[in-house]
C-alpha cells in the first residue's frame, strides 16, 4: 500500500478583515491543495505596519459562514492574528503563511505601512515560509479569482522549493483578466512615496478633526522595479526581509570614530 503524502498546512491572514472578499476567494482556491487555518482581524486594519497589541487583553472568537466555522476572528492587528495563530491556536507550525489577498497594491514606500505584508513578516519572523498577495485596484468591486489561483500556484512553487531565513515575498498581481497579464518580474521595491495631504474637516458638533489624502508620485522608471511591472500588466514578486541593517553604511559609521 502506497503511503498517503503529508497534505501542507497553510496560515492564512490579513488585514480587511476576516469577513472580506479576498481572504475568503483565498481560501477557497487554497484548500484544493491544503488545509487552511484562518486567523484574521476582527475589522478593518489596513495600514497598521507591524503593530501589535501589549496594553489591552486580545480576544478571539470562532467564526462561521452558512454554519461552517470558517476561522477566528482576533480583535487586534494582523501581526498579531499570525503571532497568536502560531504560538497558542494551531497545534503545529503551518508549512506556509500567506496573507491577503489585499484590497489594493502593496509596493514601493506602501511596503512600509502595510499590514497584509506585516501578517507575512511576522510567518518570516517566526521561522515559517511566508508571502503577502496583494490584488491592485482600489474599487468596490473586484475579482479576485486569478490572484487567488496565481497565490495557490506560488503556494505549491514555496512548498518544494523553501525560502530563505528572514527572506518573504511581496506580491502584487493587476486587476486584470488572466488572459492580459503579461508574465511575471522578479522586482526591487520601488521609490515611489505618497504626496500625503490633510484635509481639515468638521464634526456634526464643530470640532476639527483630519483626513488623510494623497496621491503616489512616481519616481521609477526601471522595468524590474514593483511599481512599473504592475503598470506593464505584470505580476510583481519582490524578495524583502526585515532586516533593516544598512550594511553598507556600518564601514562609514566607523570611520566616524564616534566617541562614548
Amino acid at each position: 500500500m502506497e503511503k498517503e503524502e503529508k497534505k501542507l498546512s497553510i496560515l492564512v491572514s490579513n488585514d480587511d478583515g476576516i469577513l472580506s472578499e479576498g481572504i475568503a476567494v483565498l481560501v477557497r482556491e487554497l484548500q484544493t491543495i491544503a488545509t487552511v487555518t484562518i486567523v484574521a482581524p476582527e475589522s478593518q486594519q489596513s495600514a497598521v505596519g507591524h503593530a501589535i497589541t501589549v496594553h489591552r487583553p486580545l480576544r478571539v472568537r470562532e467564526v462561521k459562514k452558512e454554519d461552517q466555522f470558517f476561522g477566528y476572528a482576533v480583535d487586534g492587528t494582523p501581526a498579531d492574528c499570525v503571532k497568536l495563530a502560531i504560538r497558542h491556536l494551531l497545534p503545529q507550525k503551518p508549512d506556509l503563511v500567506i496573507s491577503g489577498i489585499n484590497h489594493g497594491s502593496n509596493t514601493a514606500v506602501s511596503i512600509i505601512y502595510s499590514g497584509t505584508v506585516s501578517a507575512a513578516t511576522e510567518g518570516t519572523i517566526l521561522g515559517i515560509p511566508s508571502f503577502a498577495i496583494s490584488l491592485t485596484s482600489f474599487e468596490s468591486n473586484v475579482d479576485f479569482s486569478y490572484a487567488a489561483k496565481f497565490a495557490r500556484k506560488l503556494a505549491a512553487i514555496i512548498a518544494e522549493k523553501g525560502l530563505p531565513k528572514g527572506t518573504l515575498l511581496n506580491v502584487n498581481v493587476p486587476h486584470l483578466p488572466e488572459k492580459e497579464i503579461q508574465g511575471v518580474v522578479i522586482t526591487k521595491q520601488g521609490k515611489s512615496i505618497w504626496n500625503d495631504e490633510f484635509e481639515a474637516r468638521r464634526d456634526p458638533g464643530n470640532r476639527q478633526y483630519f483626513w488623510l489624502k494623497g496621491e503616489l508620485v512616481e519616481l521609477d522608471v526601471d522595468e524590474d522595479v514593483d511599481q512599473r511591472a504592475i503598470l506593464n500588466n505584470k505580476i510583481s514578486i519582490t524578495p524583502i526581509q526585515f532586516d533593516l541593517t544598512n550594511y553598507e553604511m556600518m564601514d562609514e559609521l566607523r570611520k566616524w570614530m564616534i566617541e562614548p
